[in-house]
């Protein structure tokens, strides 16, 4: 299994990745407002990379549950200093935008960035046409609704299969523009549009998402159903589990795996494929 991203290609049959979440909003859930600054978010991108991230994940826009909607110019002025920053000391570095539009992702990877990902799915023409020109990887998540109406009363007769058929739709469209097969990653959208027990029928089912071979990427790290779960408000007690569901989703098959504290949870994935 080959995960191309321009000059990167990432072989997944053996080995898992890890995505270090470089959030450069002030409004984020877990860590807003942290790295919004040039400088702290260098910083913060070393860290991930000496921790082990193959990949870094640099987005400009919340995307957290009743977040307001960024326009592209201001969204722009967050990840495009980040981006050649990070690329112009770490040039061998993968990079990946987080966003859902065109002309974010297109100077995104003329400055650097390797891989878009869409909360969205590419919902939007223009983001197919995007995803075809640059011939960049592309995670394309499954969202019910928008970040502001996501979870209000989200509601499936099956979210396994839903999930996989917007998967399968999605991949037909993107071939259909020209899209590489080997460069589409699909990731479930864990908390986005979903209840509590719709993100736990997706993760005991992660092994049946998968559609042409392509790769699954999970994003639970720190996410509010873990709360739930825990009956606990504080981020910190989110890590541990974290860790627990990476292992469990390399387990059914899941090979990336995009999450805030790299170190720890690559131990674990290196630690469960040694095992597997």
């Amino acid at each position: 299994m080959n995960w191309r991203c321009l000059s990167h290609t990432f072989d997944l049959s053996v080995r898992g990745e890890i995505m270090g979440i470089l959030n450069v909003t002030p409004d984020s859930f877990s860590d807003g407002g942290r790295f919004s600054s040039v400088g702290t978010a260098l910083t913060r991108a070393r860290t991930l990379i000496e921790e082990g991230a193959a990949i870094l994940d640099i987005g400009g826009e919340s995307t957290r549950p009743g977040a307001e909607a960024v326009n592209a110019e201001e969204e722009l002025q967050r990840v495009l200093p980040v981006i050649e920053a990070i690329h112009s000391e770490f040039p061998d570095q993968c990079l990946s935008v987080d966003t859902s539009k065109a002309s974010v992702a297109r100077r995104s990877i003329e400055a650097g960035a390797s891989i878009i990902n869409d909360v969205t799915g590419f919902r939007e023409a223009a983001m197919v046409e995007a995803a075809a020109e640059t011939g960049a990887g592309l995670v394309a998540m499954h969202m019910k609704g928008t970040p502001r109406t996501m979870q209000s009363d989200p509601h499936y007769d099956d979210v396994v299969a839903e999930v996989k058929a917007s998967f399968r739709d999605c991949f037909e469209k993107l071939t259909a523009a020209g899209v590489d097969p080997e460069t589409i990653a699909f990731d479930p959208g864990i908390g986005f549009g979903k209840t509590l027990e719709h993100n736990l029928e997706l993760i005991r089912s992660l092994d049946r998402l998968s559609v042409e071979g392509r790769p699954i990427l999970l994003g639970v790290s720190r996410k509010s159903f873990i709360g739930k779960l825990l009956g606990s408000e504080k981020l910190e007690d989110r890590s541990a589990p974290t860790i627990a569901i990476t292992s469990y989703a390399r387990e059914l098959g899941v090979p990336l795996h995009r999450v805030h504290e790299v170190e720890a949870n690559l131990q674990a994935l290196r630690m469960t494929e040694s095992m597997r």
